[in-house]
């Protein structure tokens, strides 16, 4: 088996010839890579010829976020819009004027529509890179108060969405048999949740849910016929998983929230893209706590980057048992393991050999690093797990499964 056919194997519940390991890495190699500390065998190598010298699945779902054709691709990142070369799809913005300034490490957008005008910064700064981190800081959010609603509803209305075949496809060529080449689509899991963590502060959000909820009803609203051309279109692409939401945790997105306003939405994209033969990833890295049930509801296949204990409350048994085989997961191994200044040696082998008696009979599982591997992670950590996925005993599918 290929890297790329062990992980989709996994994700089917098929059997394997060995455990795929496939950790998220991308931050860990961009600080490294800048501190001039990477691990002397790989100083001059990419990340890619390093998984390949390794043997790792390659872990391409979450992009770079710097990965832009100019800065116009990075103007609407404060909106939750994002025009990355490798996306499979490509935002548009029509009937708005936009204008584009960069001052240092900060960019200021302004929308000028008939309704007003809206502005956005955000920051890109020294600290952030050296950390391996590519997203943007958003300083200021596009919505200050309810004069805003009109505008926003207007520019949402008014993106075009088009195919981005060629740049997807590069992205796919690149990955290879490496692993999965997840088609980016949006890290909200709905347009109310685009509302809620784009385009106004938190605290905001809720009070303007509260005092002005028709007016967050049409923006929402708004923000769902975007959202139906981009499904429209990656709905029609060649990628095989796509990613649609990220970052939910028990205290933010709580069950009730999430129920109300995640959960249909990603049935409605988990319903389209299973009619063309497509899986649902969405990134389910927080406090999962009285969520699992709404995941199961939802009816998406993958979720990305499982956190447990002792970074949350519930264990990966406990989430396992949940899927019980209708959710796969990737990730599993929480990020504090791989810290010496988190765990100490001893405790990393206790972990393990408690983790690894927690997997079952290791289906549906594509293990790696929940959220990420920090900058600081002991590579010999790594290394390790990578040896102890290879020794354990996958089980064969059953007649009938």
């Amino acid at each position: 088996m290929t890297r790329k056919q062990r992980m989709l194997a996994a994700i089917r519940g098929e059997t394997l010839d060995r455990l795929p390991w496939a950790p998220r890495l991308d931050l860990w190699y961009r600080a490294n890579r800048r501190a001039g500390t990477l691990p002397p065998k790989y100083r001059v190598a990419s990340l890619i010829e390093m998984v390949d010298d390794l043997g790792f699945g390659h872990h391409a779902v979450v992009p770079d976020f710097r990965d832009l054709r100019g800065p116009e691709d990075d103007a609407g990142r404060a909106l939750g819009i994002y025009n990355l070369k490798g996306m499979p799809y490509r935002s548009v913005l029509e009937n708005v004027e936009q204008r584009i300034e960069t001052m240092g490490d900060r960019t200021t957008v302004t929308y000028r529509t008939p309704f007003g005008s809206l502005r956005t910064v955000t920051l890109y700064d020294e600290n952030m890179r050296r950390a391996g981190v590519t997203i943007t800081h958003v300083e200021e959010y596009a919505f200050k108060d309810e004069r805003d609603y009109r505008s926003l509803a207007h520019l949402f209305r008014n993106l075009r969405v088009e195919p981005n075949h060629e740049g997807y496809r590069e992205f796919s060529e690149t990955v290879g048999e490496r692993g999965i080449a997840v088609g980016f689509v949006s890290l909200a899991g709905s347009p109310m949740h685009l509302v809620q963590r784009e385009l106004m502060p938190f605290e905001l959000f809720f009070f303007e849910l509260h005092d002005h909820p028709d007016q967050m009803t049409e923006l929402a609203a708004a923000v769902s016929d975007y959202w139906q051309r981009v499904l429209a279109v990656v709905g029609a692409s060649r990628c095989e998983v796509l990613l649609v939401g990220a970052n939910y945790d028990a205290t933010v997105t709580s069950p009730p929230f999430f129920h109300a306003h995640i959960e249909p939405w990603l049935r409605r994209y988990a319903d389209a893209l299973h009619a063309s033969g497509k899986f649902l990833m969405t990134h389910t890295d927080g406090e999962n706590t009285g969520l699992l049930p709404h995941y199961l509801e939802a009816g998406f296949d993958i979720a990305d980057s499982v956190c447990p204990s002792p970074m949350t409350r519930l264990s990966f048994k406990a989430v396992r048992d949940v899927f019980g085989g209708r959710i796969a997961i990737m990730g599993g191994i929480p990020s504090v393991s791989l810290l010496p200044s988190s765990m100490s040696d001893r405790d990393f082998a206790a972990f393990l050999d408690r983790f690894f008696d927690e997997i079952g009979d290791g289906r549906y599982l594509v293990l790696g690093v929940s959220d990420t591997t920090p900058p600081q992670a002991d590579f010999q950590r790594l290394l390790e797990i990578a040896k102890r996925a290879d020794r354990f005993p996958v089980k064969p599918s059953q007649p009938g499964e």
